[in-house]
């Protein structure tokens, strides 16, 4: 009797995962708002943040039926997150102020798993824009410059579940502004 069970559960599970409608089709619109948890960019001994992690991203669904039931999307991501880096030495204060700004392409591959839930991972590429400021009075004859602006790439996975047909909460982790972004995310 409990071979039959699991035999039935089993079948009632791969019919029900394979049943579920893709939640993000061609032509369809998401935007995410996110806020980000553990930065990727600034912590460490010394970091304070200032603002946190936060990002927005755009998707539009191209392709449709991928793999039986799933599609591909693309968009564009901005992130941005500023931090404090200081030292103190014999009295002296002396450190700087960081901010990043992300922009990026990304594509994602949806597959739907459960029912009002969208999941998907993707990769984007992008470019860093880091501004440092210096303060403090530690070498006033010395001007550091620890600016390193450059592309950057990143993996993710994430889902949205869906409240209504328009509305949904938003978990991201990847390696992106944050490892764990979350959000809301509104579909037009």
């Amino acid at each position: 009797m409990k071979k039959v069970l699991i035999t039935l559960f089993s079948v009632f599970f791969a019919f029900s995962l394979s049943a579920q409608d893709n939640l993000l089709t061609k032509g369809e619109k998401v935007l995410n708002l996110g806020i980000g948890l553990g930065s990727t960019l600034y912590h460490g001994t010394g970091y304070t943040s200032s603002v946190p992690p936060v990002s927005a991203s755009f998707e539009v669904g191209v392709k449709d039926d991928v793999l039986d039931v799933g599609s591909i999307g693309v968009g564009g991501y901005l992130g941005y997150t500023a931090s404090k880096w200081s030292y103190s030495y014999l009295g002296a204060d002396w450190g700087y102020k960081y901010s990043s700004a992300i922009i990026g392409a990304r594509g994602s591959f949806h597959y739907p798993l459960v029912e009002k839930l969208d999941t998907y991972t993707g990769l984007m590429i992008g470019f860093n824009v880091v501004t440092a400021k210096e303060f403090g009075n530690f070498d006033p004859t010395y001007n550091y410059n620890a600016s390193s602006s450059g592309l950057i790439w990143s993996w993710y996975a994430g889902g949205r579940y869906y409240f209504s047909p328009n509305f949904a909460a938003m978990l991201e982790l990847g390696y992106g502004i944050a490892y764990l972004n979350l959000g809301v995310a509104l579909k037009f």
